[in-house]
């Protein structure tokens, strides 16, 4: 949600209508940011939850965290300068990762185990 009031707000100060994207260059990023971070999202919640049921819920909730951490400070990289928001961007992929392993490690033993 705080990453579509920005856009909103970009485009108030950028005088850009919806259903324009493209406009002002800071306009832009800050669109493509917010446009990125949802379509890791579902991406995001699925493996947040698979892992969260089959893993342990604790370590799970804390790289939700670090990833939201992460994709957070991507937008902000990114809605200053696009080069800004690589190191994030693989902090917020390595996470992802961290959390596919989580979830097949505790699928792995749910089914294997059992």
């Amino acid at each position: 949600a705080y990453f579509a009031l920005q856009v909103i707000h970009a485009r108030r100060k950028h005088k850009i209508s919806p259903p324009e994207t493209t406009g002002h260059p800071e306009f832009e990023r800050i669109f493509r940011a917010q446009v990125n971070c949802s379509e890791y999202f579902p991406i995001f919640i699925s493996l947040l939850w698979v892992a969260g049921i089959f893993f342990h819920q604790g370590v799970v909730a804390a790289c939700g965290l670090l990833y939201l951490y992460t994709r957070f400070r991507y937008f902000q990289g990114y809605a200053a300068a696009a080069q800004e928001r690589l190191g994030p961007l693989y902090a917020s992929a390595q996470l992802l990762w961290l959390l596919i392993g989580l979830a097949a490690v505790g699928l792995l033993a749910h089914f294997l185990l059992t």
